[in-house]
C-alpha cells in the first residue's frame, strides 16, 4: 500500500458491550456468581455492577465477580484474609454459566448475545480506507465466537484476554496496532469502548506513544439506555474518563465522524 492510499485512521475496537450486547450473559454471569458464592444472599444489580465498572480498574468479568464477592462478605465483619475465596472456583462457575458445561461445545448465555453492529458496518470502513481491528478483554474463545462464528469475519485482527495484559494497561492496544501496522503507517488510532477502562487505556496509549493521535470514542451499552438518566450519567462518566464523544450504537461511528475526529 503507497503513502497516498494509506488509511488515516484505524478503529479498534472493543467487543463486550459495543460489538455484542452482553447484559444478559457476562453481566448475568457476573451476578449469577456472586449470588452462588454469597449463598443466595446477595445478587448484584446491573446498577451495582455498572458502579464497580466506573473505578475503571474492573475489566475483568472474572476478577469483578470475586470483588463484588469479597465486598460484600467482608461488609459483614469478615476480613479478606479470613474469607480466602477460591479464585479457581469463582472463574470455573462463572465460565459454566457463560460458556455452560461443556467448554468444547458452548451452550451457555453466551449463544444469545444480539450484535450491536453489522459485517456491512466493517466493510463501509474498508472501502473508506479505514483500518479496524479488535482489542478485547474477553477470552479468545469468546471473542472469536462472535466475530467468526456469527459475523463471518474472516481471521481479523484480535487481541484477546490471553495475549496482553488487562485494561486499563495499553500493552494490548498496542500490540493490535502492531498488527495493524502495515495498513496504517503512522495513522490516528480511535478506540472503541464501552467502560472507564477502555477510555483509561486510551490515556494511557496518549501518555506513552506521543507519536500519534489517539481517540476515545465511547459507546452506550443498551442496558443503560433504558432511561434517559441511565444514559446520561453514563454518558458523563464516560466523557469525564476521556471520551471524545459518546454513541449509542457503534455503527453511527462513520466514515464522515472519523474523519471529523481526526481532522
Amino acid at each position: 500500500m503507497t503513502q497516498e492510499t494509506s488509511p488515516k485512521a484505524a478503529v479498534i475496537f472493543d467487543i463486550d458491550g459495543v460489538v455484542r450486547d452482553v447484559s444478559g450473559s457476562y453481566r448475568r454471569a457476573i451476578a449469577d456468581t456472586v449470588e452462588y458464592f454469597t449463598n443466595a444472599a446477595y445478587r448484584p444489580t446491573p446498577l451495582d455492577i455498572d458502579q464497580l465498572k466506573s473505578e475503571g480498574v474492573w475489566n475483568n468479568d472474572w476478577e469483578a465477580s470475586q470483588e463484588l464477592i469479597y465486598r460484600y462478605l467482608t461488609a459483614g465483619g469478615q476480613s479478606r484474609e479470613e474469607l480466602q475465596l477460591d479464585y479457581n472456583a469463582i472463574v470455573a462457575f462463572f465460565q459454566s454459566r457463560y460458556r455452560g458445561p461443556d467448554p468444547n461445545n458452548l451452550t451457555g448465555y453466551i449463544c444469545d448475545e444480539p450484535l450491536l453492529l453489522q459485517p456491512s458496518y466493517l466493510e463501509q470502513l474498508t472501502q473508506a480506507g479505514i483500518a479496524w481491528g479488535f482489542f478485547s478483554g474477553a477470552t479468545r474463545v469468546s471473542a472469536n465466537y462472535v466475530l467468526e462464528k456469527r459475523l463471518g469475519l474472516q481471521s481479523p485482527v484480535l487481541i484477546a484476554m490471553e495475549d496482553a495484559p488487562g485494561k486499563p494497561d495499553p500493552t494490548g492496544l498496542f500490540a493490535t496496532v502492531r498488527e495493524l501496522e502495515n495498513e496504517i503507517e503512522r495513522s490516528a488510532i480511535v478506540y472503541v469502548g464501552d467502560t472507564v477502562a477502555d477510555m483509561y487505556t486510551v490515556e494511557k496509549a496518549r501518555s506513552l506513544d506521543s507519536s500519534r493521535t489517539w481517540i476515545g470514542v465511547g459507546v452506550l451499552p443498551p442496558h443503560v439506555q433504558e432511561t434517559p438518566t441511565r444514559s446520561e450519567a453514563y454518558t458523563e462518566t464516560l466523557l469525564r474518563a476521556g471520551a471524545a464523544i459518546v454513541l449509542s450504537n457503534v455503527q453511527e461511528l462513520t466514515p464522515i465522524q472519523i474523519h471529523k475526529l481526526i481532522s
